[in-house]
């Protein structure tokens, strides 16, 4: 199975043959086989060419690009190959139509709740009492339906997510990892840092999906399609945030894997430090490679196969062959 590569080294990312080698500031060189390589996740300062770019997109292999921080700077898409025009104007369409465009979103916030409420039950039943958050999301998701616009929508997203997280202090239950709010840009606590972390390699790893479909990223139902990169792969971030991210989180701090001097002050933000980031992203690929039963397909399936199944269920909706229903997970 290709693999995502994260490079934390200083250095060079060149071409040599038909090999990808890393070359670092001390001159010594890692050779890695393109044919192994799915994406590249750089978090170093890496120089590279437009002979690299070209043997990436022979191999149509996407590359992102964050900061010192860990924050998303962009990325090198390959040229797309999966293009239709149908698709396209479908999408167009179901964005430009605000009933259609409700349809979507609301599937996708519904999708979102449902995913958070399984991860709370999970805990209710290992003697987490979870009564009074679950009661009080059940409330809202039974209003969702009844929204009449994107922003009453997100409204409701947002005020289910803030009760949600205020839970991780039951599931976690520890001092230096405690919610008292959610914080970006820059996150000033250890559990703000570890979620904006986080979020932005979901939001990455789903975008190296939707490149591999004839979906445009560009184009989003529940955030709005406008100044910003993409914005599906955020809609479609939103239903695997507690399944993907959230799970992994609770892992790292519950069995004491990330600790205090993971986390690096500068200015006035909490970050990372490169161990840090690197314990993340294992745990991450590990839940990422995961399999589980699937209930519909009756066999096992990854939750990177589930995230491309979910965008499958998206094309079919747009065609009209099928109503699009978020993936729930159920244990």
């Amino acid at each position: 199975m290709k693999k995502r590569l994260h490079l934390f080294s200083n250095g060079e990312l060149a071409r040599e043959s038909n090999t990808l080698v890393v070359i670092k500031k001390d001159g010594t060189k890692r050779y890695i086989p393109v044919a192994d390589i799915s994406s590249i996740y750089v978090f170093g300062e890496i120089s590279l060419n437009k002979r690299l770019l070209e043997f990436l997109t022979e191999y149509n292999i996407p590359s992102h690009f964050f900061n010192y921080n860990g924050y998303y700077v962009g990325s090198y898409l390959p040229r797309r190959q999966y293009n239709a025009g149908i698709i396209t104007l479908r999408q167009a369409e179901h964005y430009l139509d605000m009933n259609k465009r409700l349809v979507i979103a609301k599937s996708i916030v519904k999708g979102s709740i449902r995913n958070m409420l399984v991860v709370l039950y999970y805990y209710n039943n290992r003697n987490i009492d979870m009564s009074r958050e679950i009661e009080y999301i059940n409330d809202i998701l039974d209003g969702v339906m009844d929204c009449k616009s994107i922003e009453e929508l997100m409204g409701n997203e947002g005020n289910v997510r803030e009760i949600y997280y205020q839970a991780f202090n039951k599931i976690l239950n520890n001092e230096d990892f405690r919610y008292n709010g959610r914080v970006k840009r820059p996150p000033t606590t250890r559990i703000n840092t570890l979620l904006s972390f986080g979020n932005s390699i979901l939001y990455v790893t789903i975008l190296n999906e939707i490149v591999k479909t004839h979906l445009d990223a560009r184009i989003g139902y529940l955030h709005s399609t406008n100044s910003r990169r993409f914005s599906l792969n955020l809609d479609i971030s939103e239903i695997f945030k507690p399944l993907l991210v959230d799970r992994c989180l609770f892992t790292l701090i519950n069995k004491s894997m990330l600790n205090r001097s993971d986390f690096m002050k500068e200015l006035n933000g909490l970050y990372l430090s490169d161990e840090g980031k690197k314990k993340f992203l294992h745990a991450f690929e590990e839940r990422l490679s995961t399999s589980i039963t699937h209930k519909r397909l009756k066999r096992k399936i990854t939750y990177q196969g589930i995230i491309r199944m979910e965008l499958y269920k998206l094309e079919k909706h747009l065609l009209g062959d099928e109503e699009y229903k978020p993936f729930v997970m159920q244990w």
